[in-house]
């Protein structure tokens, strides 16, 4: 006999239907699986075989054979032990449905014929929901699947639930798409800006970083705080809007990294990569292309600290990233778009011993070692950055005072109200913050009075500045501009973005 069932697969972070087809026939028992199916997926047999046996079912002990189209994709993981299973099922006369319930099956089995969670369900979903397909699923994966909309979820626990249901012995119920919004069942808990002494300027340079989505560039001698400053941005960060929260759920669920009784990423991610880091785990890739760290800071921050210290050819790959906002990653089994908008946050040294321009500490570093240092981050990348801060260290007095600093929860309400001004100003424009602006949209949006044109060219001319040094001051002075909450930029909002653009004229 021959049976169809319907699954989905995975490239990337899109989907597609995969048809299994079942045929029973007599002869010699075998059990094959064809459709160019990786290690992983042939394996199920066993899983298969030994859940069918353990549910109280019968393994037809004959010739099957199980093709999986289309059969010019690679397959892969464990996600195709269900609908292989209920496709044999089928095809023996031990459960039955009609031809007009076409679901897809996802689910790995156990031995003992419990249906365990898979990853990717979410981005697979959402690139098929358009087929008019329903989802039968692992218990663990409805939360996450629940947020496709147009498409009933069924989940369930074990092999004989699921079958009793399709038999019409039990109630075939969906799951009850409530409450899918991102909100967290628990707030988190940041580490908060109060602790730091001090460093009031660059505590305000975060919160302008924060509230535009701008990529920024610290550098200062040892023990000034850098690191300290970034770790606490994550308090200051916008909240995720719900399409932004889809978007970063999507790529931890296709990188196997979302927890699935969560259902939705809450918070916006904060990627932290050690400096030995290798290009494709910086941007992607493998031989089945998965997402890297930059995809898994989409709509949230990538901190490198120690900048220098990543390789030269490491750094450089970022570059086409930051302009563009996706990467495209191009191997032998086809290639593979993955989005990218992040915030960029770097620390660094300004020479190898730390103190060069530190007035309390002797630099011991030679002028060609400091040079190479430096050199060590190139002038496009430098460009990238929209906001350059040096950070001073702290005096005694601030250190030992008993004043208290802006608390996050302060930072972060000034923070969401210019991130909702920008929302709304950009509702029609596919963007969400300032640092997205387009060319274009700064000629609509981040106007100049003459007298700011006059002096954006007399900074331009004495600073030498680029083209992408000019669009990015008028996005910081947009952002500016909305904290203060004024509608036009104003001259000291100006004033204020272009002076974060003179640390790469004072090192480099």
């Amino acid at each position: 006999m021959l049976a169809k069932v319907k699954s989905t697969g995975l490239f990337g972070i899109n989907g597609y239907v995969i048809d299994i087809e079942t045929d029973i026939s007599g002869g010699l028992p075998s059990f094959d699986i064809v459709g160019l199916a990786d290690t992983a997926v042939k394996e199920s047999r066993e899983r298969v075989r030994a859940a069918i046996r353990n549910s109280g079912f019968d393994f037809p002990v004959k010739r099957i054979t199980v093709n999986m189209a289309p059969g010019d994709t690679k397959k892969e993981g464990s996600a195709y032990d269900l609908p292989i299973a209920m496709s044999i099922l089928r095809a023996s006369g031990q459960v039955d449905w009609s031809d007009d319930f076409q679901p897809l099956f996802l689910g790995e089995l156990s031995l003992d014929g419990s249906i365990r969670p898979v990853s990717g369900v979410l981005p697979m979903l959402l690139s098929v929901s358009d087929n008019e397909h329903d989802a039968i699923l692992p218990s663990v994966n409805g939360p996450e699947a629940c947020h496709v909309e147009g498409m009933k979820i069924y989940t369930f626990d074990h092999l004989t639930e699921l079958i009793s249901a399709l038999n019409g012995a039990a109630e075939l119920q969906p799951v009850k798409k409530s409450n899918v919004h991102p909100v967290s069942s628990a707030e988190p808990v940041y580490e908060d800006y109060a602790d730091v002494k001090g460093q009031e300027a660059a505590k305000r340079a975060l919160k302008i970083a924060a509230a535009g989505g701008h990529n920024l560039l610290m550098i200062g001698s040892p023990g000034t705080g850098k690191t300290m400053l970034a770790r606490r941005l994550p308090s200051i960060l916008p909240d995720l809007t719900y399409a932004e929260a889809i978007e970063t759920t999507k790529i931890y669920s296709a990188a196997a990294l979302l927890d699935a009784s969560e259902g939705m990423i809450h918070t916006r991610p904060f990627r932290t990569p050690h400096h030995t880091i290798s290009n494709v785990a910086l941007v992607g890739g493998g031989r089945v292309p998965k997402p890297g760290e930059i995809s898994l800071a989409h709509n949230g921050v990538l901190f490198l600290d120690e900048l220098p210290e990543f390789r030269r050819d490491v750094l450089e790959v970022l570059r086409q990233p930051l302009e563009d906002g996706r990467i495209t990653v191009s191997r032998a089994q086809g290639t593979v778009v993955f989005p990218a908008k992040f915030m960029l946050v770097g620390s660094m040294n300004p020479c190898p011993c730390g103190y060069y321009g530190d007035a309390s500490h002797e630099c011991n570093c030679t002028p060609y070692q400091i040079s190479r240092y430096l050199d060590r981050l190139s002038g496009p990348l430098l460009d990238r950055f929209d906001i350059h801060l040096e950070v001073r260290p702290v005096s005694f007095e601030k250190l030992t005072g008993n004043h208290k600093g802006e608390t996050s929860q302060d930072m972060k309400r000034e923070v969401d109200i210019a991130r909702a001004m920008q929302l709304e100003r950009y509702s029609d424009k596919n963007i969400y913050s300032n640092a997205q602006l387009q060319p274009k949209q700064l000629e609509e949006f981040c106007r100049l009075t003459h007298s700011q044109k006059k002096m954006m060219k007399d900074a331009f001319t004495a600073m030498s500045l680029s083209a992408r040094a000019y669009d990015r001051i008028l996005r910081v002075a947009r952002t500016i501009a909305d904290l203060d909450g004024e509608e036009n930029i104003l001259d000291h909002h100006l004033a204020e973005a272009i002076q974060y653009r003179s640390l790469d004229r004072q090192y480099w």
